[in-house]
């Protein structure tokens, strides 16, 4: 899967999300098996923002292959499962990253 095709996916399922309730999140993707693999998703004032680019000041920084990372918005793949067996790395805010998984559900 290219990268286009999962920010797209993203979009989609952020503009379908109830963010009412985060002030502010910021987490960078990394999708390890595409080049390139960088993108964010930044709910700020109750908006969400899907960009491709690298985003410094962020909570968490996530990175996957983009075939877990499908099956992780699609609800197929457990967030606290892929991290247990190594699917999911996390550098940041763990609890950022499951409100982060939830939220694109």
């Amino acid at each position: 899967m290219n990268l286009e095709t999962v920010i797209s996916k993203v979009r989609k399922l952020a503009a379908d999300a109830d963010v009412s309730h985060v002030d502010f999140m910021a987490v960078q993707v990394t999708l390890t098996d595409c080049d390139p693999g960088m993108f964010y998703v930044e709910v700020k004032d109750h908006k969400v923002n899907v960009e491709p680019y690298d985003y410094h000041d962020r909570n968490c920084a996530i990175s996957m292959k983009s075939d877990d990372f499908d099956k992780l918005i699609s609800g197929e793949l457990d967030p606290v499962a892929a991290f247990t067996v190594g699917k999911l790395k996390v550098d940041g805010d763990i609890g950022k990253a499951l409100e982060f998984s939830n939220l694109l559900k």
